[in-house]
């Protein structure tokens, strides 16, 4: 069946690791599936990065458990969006970017380019920040000198780019798992409180009731669900080496969805921990103004009476924050090459995209000192908040388009779903954004 795009013609998405991972063909459901786990991994970065740090910690500082929900709400939202992301690039064989360019005129291109562009340096603006902090508080460097030092990373990320798509993934799963196993000391030794942790993962009346609260919450969803993680998942599930067929596609489509989904809820627990982890150590010990991560850091080990929990809440901080910056580099690359079908240099890419991170950040910290990168790591998040619906929209038309998806349309129950989820995050992103420049005129 012909599928309708504007445009015919296409080029493979990352075409230096595309159908690269070998998928078994006669194998048993356990080797298919291992060949198909590691997209998720690297998706699920996106949803621990050090931007969502900062909204977990004032979330469980000021109101304990009770935003448990909202990120679970905000997981269940990202499960969603990813199959949806997944579920076109299997397949129209197109990237999000791609489909983008297909569909569109080119000024349209153009401006939904230059607004995933912009997310894509807000993101990478908070990694900077993120590793810049953590390495302050680590090994005590100026956060400027951090901040130069992030530009580093570049070379290590080109050396593992030629090493194959699978190294990659394994040294993203091997961070997660330092993060994980760092989060996972910070619960037992912060003893949180088991019943209030089950009781709150369902939603409170309160939540939208109190506007402060509120305001918090869409900061947790905001900062949860990442517009470059769309464009990024759309492409690597093409790495997989499966047959472009109706058989092949159901195949890939059933095993990408478990990748995501699993990986997804691994991103949940380390949230949930941050936040977590802020209710058991400071809702109750006088501390509820926490909202920095250089107060958490401060702050826990004399609160908890353990002397490696901030050190641990660091190195996880510092994982998280190169973690990222692996994703924000191959989402740069398909965002470029999708949208106008161009190539350049991956080291002339990722330092593009890291120069327009470390100037401004670089000119903050040098200007107004730690304070300052924490109102610019949250500004990176409110720009990010503005420029979701410019990835949710296009992506929610796609896959609800039979003309484009064929036999793989979204179901009508999914249909539903997706337009409301798409509504509701525009609402309450234009919400954030409208009340915290209100609360810049009159700070």
């Amino acid at each position: 069946m012909k599928l309708a795009w504007r445009q015919d013609s296409k080029t493979v998405s990352l075409s230096e690791v595309h159908s690269t991972v070998q998928v078994p063909a006669n194998a048993n459901w356990g080797r298919k599936m291992l060949a198909f786990l590691g997209p998720g991994l690297i998706i699920a970065v996106g949803y621990m990065d050090p931007g969502n740090w900062a909204t977990d910690l004032a979330g469980g500082a000021q109101y304990g458990y009770i935003l448990l929900s909202v990120i679970l709400i905000s997981n269940f939202l990202a499960i969603l969006l990813q199959h949806l992301s997944l579920k076109l690039g299997i397949v129209t064989e197109r990237d999000l970017a791609q489909a983008c360019r297909d569909h569109y005129s080119k000024p349209v291109s153009i401006m939904l380019w230059l607004g995933a562009e912009i997310a894509i340096a807000s993101c990478d603006l908070a990694e900077v920040i993120g590793s810049a902090i953590a390495l302050n508080l680590l090994f005590h460097l100026p956060i400027i000198v951090g901040i130069f030092l992030t530009a580093f990373d570049v070379l290590v990320i080109l050396f593992l780019q030629y090493k194959g798509f699978r190294i990659i993934e394994s040294i993203v799963g091997g961070l997660i798992v330092l993060i994980g196993t760092c989060f996972a000391y910070e619960m037992v030794v912060s003893n949180p409180s088991l019943p209030l942790f089950l009781s709150n993962l369902l939603p409170r009346p309160e939540i939208v009731t109190n506007p402060s609260m509120l305001y918090i919450a869409i900061g947790i969803l905001g900062a949860t669900v990442m517009p470059h993680n769309l464009y990024l998942h759309s492409s690597i599930v093409q790495t997989r080496a499966f047959e472009r067929n109706e058989k092949g596609k159901k195949m890939a489509l059933h095993f990408a969805a478990i990748d995501s989904a699993v990986a997804l809820m691994l991103a949940f627990f380390i949230n949930a921990a941050i936040l977590v982890l802020a209710a058991a150590a400071f809702h109750n010990s006088g501390h509820q103004d926490v909202a920095e991560i250089q107060d958490a850091y401060h702050l826990l080990s004399p609160v908890l009476g353990a002397s490696l929990a901030s050190i641990v809440f660091a190195i996880a901080l510092l994982a998280s924050g190169q973690n990222a910056t692996l994703t924000g580099t191959l989402a740069g690359q398909i965002v470029m090459e999708g949208f106008l079908n161009i190539r350049l240099r991956p080291w002339v890419r990722r330092m593009i995209t890291r120069l327009i991170a470390i100037i401004p950040a670089a000119i903050v910290a040098s200007m107004f000192g730690e304070k300052g990168t924490n109102n610019l790591l949250i500004l990176s998040q409110v720009i990010l908040s503005l420029q979701l619906s410019f990835a949710v929209i296009p992506l929610v038309i796609f896959t609800c388009d039979k003309k484009k998806m064929g036999i793989f349309v979204n179901a009508p129950w999914l249909i539903v779903l997706s337009w409301i989820s798409a509504a509701v995050i525009l609402v309450l992103n234009v919400y954030l954004v409208w009340v915290t420049v209100q609360g810049w005129i009159k700070g």
